[in-house]
């Protein structure tokens, strides 16, 4: 079970700052103590259940250059990118397709239609209709879309995976999430992330793989890894490039 609460209740220097967005989570999994910082700049200290505040205060002050360093950098982007909305485009970067924006605009419940799938090197239409009202239904329409989208193209590519690397899983489920990717459950039920349609080819792939091989270890074990490594030998090279993938969703998506 975990459990959380503001930063500022520990005596870490320089969180004065309520706009600081700093907070710790104790995990009964975490065995060591690690700093995540999320893509809106917000930062999150996971520590073991009986980790001291000294103890925490400590790795914070060894690591806060880089904390602040890369909480900085997710501000910023977040920032600058907060009133692109409604994007012009989407760049579904999985699936090699790019979509153009066009607000029609009307009355009646607002409504989203996509024409024919792009072809490499061009650009397809996605037009909305009707009220959109403030635009909290055009975010709506807009994620409905993209998930939609992703269940109709991770579905055949994740069979496909299975198939060629000898894996056997139980179903597919999407899901727009903050922090994790994809995860697989003892029943073999696999959850993808829907934002994943922003990642390259290689990087899905890779995920994918990933997951794959939680069905045979629920871990992350040598034997895991090494699983991983016999279907995806670049894997190190991709887990990296994914854990700064957040950089490739569009703000709007989380606001």
């Amino acid at each position: 079970m975990d459990s959380g609460f503001d930063a500022r209740q520990l005596a870490l220097p320089g969180l004065e700052n309520p706009s600081a967005a700093w907070s710790v989570r104790r995990s009964a999994r975490a065995r060591r103590l690690s700093a995540r910082v999320f893509h809106s700049g917000r930062v999150e200290i996971v520590a073991p259940v009986r980790a001291s505040d000294r103890r925490i205060a400590e790795f914070v002050a060894r690591h806060r250059e880089w904390i602040d360093r890369k909480s900085l950098e997710g501000r910023r982007r977040a920032g600058s990118s907060a009133a692109a909305f409604p994007p012009a485009a989407l760049h579904l970067a999985a699936f090699d397709e790019r979509w153009r924006l066009h607000v029609a605009g009307g009355v009646g419940r607002a409504r989203i239609s996509a024409g024919s799938r792009p072809a490499a090197g061009e650009t397809g239409l996605l037009t909305i209709s009707g009220d959109v009202g403030d635009g909290v239904r055009l975010r709506q329409l807009l994620l409905g879309w993209i998930s939609s989208r992703a269940r109709s193209q991770f579905e055949p590519w994740l069979a496909a995976v299975a198939a060629q690397c000898g894996f056997e899983y139980g179903r597919l489920q999407m899901r727009l999430q903050r922090t994790r990717w994809g995860s697989c459950s003892v029943r073999g039920t696999i959850s993808l992330n829907v934002c994943l349609a922003f990642q390259r080819p290689e990087v899905v792939r890779y995920l994918l793989v990933h997951e794959l091989s939680h069905t045979r270890h629920m871990n992350h074990s040598a034997r895991f890894w090494d699983c991983v490594a016999q279907h995806c030998p670049q894997w190190r090279t991709l887990d990296r490039e994914l854990v700064d993938g957040w950089r490739q969703v569009p703000p709007w998506v989380f606001t």
